[in-house]
């Protein structure tokens, strides 16, 4: 079972830690570093969560093999002409 990757989008649970780990990154970054490298890292992080959460919420699969179908399909056609 993976519990990191589940039906082409990251799990829940991955998408929730994501999401409050880059919050929590850029407020920590605000506070304590001057050069704001660690805000920057943090809106990253909390992006990607952000991201996935939506395409998770309109079915859409950033880890699904599905292009590699699409890919030998093309490959197919290319042959019959």
């Amino acid at each position: 079972m993976n519990i990191f990757i589940k039906d082409g989008n990251f799990t829940p649970l991955i998408r929730g830690v994501l999401c409050v780990a880059g919050v929590a990154l850029i407020f920590i970054g605000l506070a304590f570093d001057p050069t704001s490298i660690v805000s920057c890292i943090g809106l990253v992080i909390g992006a990607m969560g952000g991201i996935s959460s939506r395409s998770a919420m309109l079915k859409i699969k950033p880890f699904d093999n599905n292009y590699k179908k699409v890919k030998n399909s093309y490959k197919e056609d290319d042959t019959q002409k």
